[in-house]
């Protein structure tokens, strides 16, 4: 999954990308409202965290910016993570478009739960389990770990998210572009083989029968079934 922090804090930034990373989430990071608005013109998120007080304007005016633009790509969901802690100010973000508001200082723990439970949310506001099960693939969002037919799955941070983000989409046909736009950041290079390379790997570890299929030419799908 592909998180967009919008935080014009330096150490604050760091600190949270660093640690999102570390929960296998691809992470860019945004210090104002031109470059957020720039990174959502060419990039699709699952989930945009709103700083409010930018040095360039207002978060909540980006928020409802993005909401009307048709030039920008509206992300999945919308978190506010900011100082404002009034009730007149959550009341506001949530009508701007937030999915949730939390005020800073914050425990990096919350943090993470909320973005897991924001990003496990399908769009029609099912699937609200920690644990995601597809077939005989079953994955803890919370301790990170995963299985197939009850054998546990050691997996690395990219596999795991790679894995997650498939049994997100079960059976939809996914693009070699939509993997690397989600699971990867903008730091990747988009002619490289990292995601042959990655999902590859990813395969062995699954086992057979295989369960990711390459239609050629269109993508790659997990079946629920062989």
């Amino acid at each position: 999954m592909r998180i967009l922090l919008i935080e014009d804090d330096p150490d604050l930034s760091e600190l949270v990308a660093l640690g999102l990373r570390h929960q296998a989430y691809a992470v860019d990071l945004a210090t104002s409202s031109a470059q957020a608005a720039e990174f959502m013109r060419t990039t699709g998120y699952d989930l945009v965290c709103y700083d409010l007080g930018l040095p360039d304007g207002d978060g909540l005016d980006l928020m409802r910016t993005v909401a009307s633009d048709p030039h920008l790509h509206r992300p999945r969901r919308a978190l506010v993570l900011t100082a404002r802690d009034a009730v007149a100010d959550r009341v506001a973000g949530l009508d701007a478009g937030a999915d949730d508001y939390l005020v800073k200082p914050f425990h990096f723990d919350e943090l993470v739960a909320r973005v897991r439970a924001l990003l496990r949310r399908s769009d029609d506001e099912e699937a609200r389990s920690a644990v995601l099960t597809v077939g005989e693939l079953r994955l803890d969002l919370a301790a990170h770990r995963a299985w197939r037919a009850g054998v546990e799955l050691h997996l690395t941070g990219r596999e795991f998210s790679l894995l997650r983000y498939f049994m997100h989409h079960p059976e939809r046909v996914l693009s070699a572009e939509d993997l690397l736009e989600h699971v990867w950041d903008a730091h990747a290079n988009p002619f490289t083989a990292s995601v042959r390379v990655i999902l590859s790997r990813l395969r062995r570890k699954l086992g057979d029968p295989p369960l990711i299929h390459t239609l050629p030419q269109v993508g790659y799908q997990l079946r629920a079934h062989p």
